[in-house]
């Protein structure tokens, strides 16, 4: 009994030790690339100081309006901070744009405590990107991974300088890829790494590495909600920084592939409605005027399955592909309309770094009827006209409880197409309705505030 008990010990000692032998040592890669990891410091104008200039503006005769009673407040700069690190030993370096955005002066300090007055090169605020230069030579550098070789669940590491603790080192894993978090603007051009390294301010534009010691992204963002981390942060993929850094490099802006669609998400009501074995793809709700998808036939209801031989699972994962493309490349998209799957070339356009990515719809036109549980009545011209429609219904009330409440339809949607059918006035929500089968789900097209959106209707066996 006791020699059995001892052989459970030596047995559990030995798996622990063997354990521990797997976990990665970081102490090479953290030798090898600390000294090419930098700390961003950043004056940022302050109210006061535009006020000041503003003052000195105006003629004296007014000025003495504005003045304060008795010694007017000293001007005093915010400041910021963040990291980056050397992509090129003649000083180029890399960081996210929302550290330098609007700074009035940049000073990039090295771990051996060296100090250079930095200018921006270029910011991409799309991908939260920017390129420094300093003046020096014979910089140690770090080095981009040649591939988007990542896997979710392996081993990364980060250098940065959170709440001003100078060039620390964190460690965790990859916990997803492809992660979207659209801007403010709604630009949904990078497919984010998300990992569990602790990232907290001040980290910001620091590298993640690999341990090949390889830079695999840019910390750009965290999710808190105390101001810390809690093990939610994202990373620009280096696919992105490889593709924005160089165009910055030569030609001081960004652009980007763009093609011309308002897209959404497929349910499993659409993907039935749309003859999808299950829901993926990218459903485009409106097609832009002159832009690309218009010129190369796309149109409103085809859902996008395939961009460029890269599959779309989700709509989110089309723009980060276009985003990428040259502008002018001539690309195949697979999609599937009126349940057939059909090929079509599209020559990518571009969108400039300062082009807002918008769809313009069409003209205008005129417009009771009870159908699915929902009352549509024409729709008065002028509203056509300010949501810039060729035609549509109104839906005057939705009834609790029926097909179109549990599909989301809501009072004041604007419907354009029922099915297969355009719909400009109430007889064609008479016509489309003969071809409704019960049971099946049909698509909808809605006009919602000024945003178009799909959404899938299941008819009741019966009617």
């Amino acid at each position: 009994m006791i020699f059995r008990t001892l052989l459970c010990v030596l047995a559990l000692s030995f798996t622990a030790q063997k354990s521990l032998a797997e976990l990665p040592d970081f102490t090479e890669i953290v030798d090898s690339a600390s000294p090419a990891v930098v700390k961003i410091l950043v004056e940022y104008e302050s109210e006061n100081s535009r006020y000041q200039e503003q003052m000195e503006d105006l003629p004296e005769s007014l000025r003495r309006f504005f003045d304060f009673r008795g010694r007017p407040p000293v001007p005093r700069d915010r400041a910021g901070m963040g990291s980056g690190f050397i992509l090129t030993s003649d000083g180029y370096i890399v960081t996210n744009n929302h550290v330098v955005e609007n700074a009035r002066q940049v000073i990039v300090r090295l771990p051996d405590r060296q100090e250079f007055d930095a200018e921006v090169i270029g910011t991409d605020p799309r991908s939260d990107l920017a390129v420094l230069k300093i003046d020096a030579k014979r910089l140690p550098t770090l080095e981009l991974a040649s591939e988007d070789d990542i896997k979710v669940g392996q081993w990364v590491l980060a250098i940065g300088s959170p709440f001003s603790l100078d060039f620390s080192v964190t460690a965790g894993i990859v916990s997803a890829l492809g992660r979207s978090l659209p801007t403010e603007t709604g630009d949904n051009y990078v497919p984010f790494i998300q990992t569990d390294v602790a990232i907290n301010p001040g980290n910001s534009g620091g590298p993640l590495f690999n341990l090949d010691g390889e830079v695999i992204g840019v910390n750009s963002q965290i999710f808190t909600r105390s101001g810390g981390s809690i093990g939610l942060s994202f990373a620009i993929p280096v696919s992105v920084v490889r593709n924005v850094v160089s165009q910055i490099q030569e030609n001081g802006v960004v652009e980007r592939g763009w093609l011309g669609v308002s897209i959404q998400d497929v349910d499993r009501n659409l993907a039935e409605s749309f003859g999808l074995d299950r829901p993926r793809g990218a459903l485009i709700a409106q097609v832009g005027r002159d832009s690309p998808a218009e010129r190369a036939g796309l149109q409103s209801g085809d859902v996008i399955v395939a961009f460029d031989d890269e599959p779309i699972e989700t709509s989110a994962d089309l723009p980060h592909i276009v985003g990428l493309i040259a502008p002018g490349s001539r690309v195949e998209a697979l999609l599937v309309r009126d349940g057939d799957e059909q090929s079509v070339t599209v020559e990518v356009g571009a969108l400039a770094s300062d082009q807002v990515a918008r769809v313009d719809a069409g003209v205008s036109v005129d417009g009771s009827l009870q159908l699915l549980g929902m009352r549509v009545a024409e729709a008065e011209a002028d509203t056509l006209a300010d949501l810039g429609l060729s035609g549509g219904v109104v839906i005057e009330a939705v009834e609790p409880d029926s097909p179109a409440a549990e599909a989301g339809v809501r009072d004041g949607d604007i419907l354009t197409r029922l099915g297969s059918r355009p719909i400009s006035r109430v007889s064609d929500v008479t016509a489309a309705a003969d071809d409704l089968a019960p049971g099946s789900s049909v698509p909808a097209r809605l006009i919602r505030g000024r945003s178009p959106l799909f959404i899938g209707i299941r008819i009741p066996d019966g009617d």
